[in-house]
């Protein structure tokens, strides 16, 4: 649910674990692909979640990034 990026199904923080979990499976090839996705997706949500509350910027990296770095 943007700008809020949160799961449309679990209410959660995108990417919850299930969306992960269905990342992970779709990109299982090429995690190169999933790293770049993420990263556009992260600017985005940076983007419009300090225009909802200009007054902080949360550091998304460890949401967005981290967990799907290769192992």
């Amino acid at each position: 649910m943007r700008p809020l990026w949160r799961c449309r199904n679990c209410g959660a923080e995108w990417p919850c674990q299930p969306a992960r979990l269905a990342l992970l499976a779709e990109y299982r090839y090429d995690r190169t692909a999933l790293l770049l996705f993420l990263g556009a997706l992260m600017t985005e949500a940076s983007s419009q979640l300090h225009q909802l509350h200009p007054d902080r910027r949360p550091d998304l990296t460890e949401r967005f990034i981290s967990w799907a770095r290769a192992r």
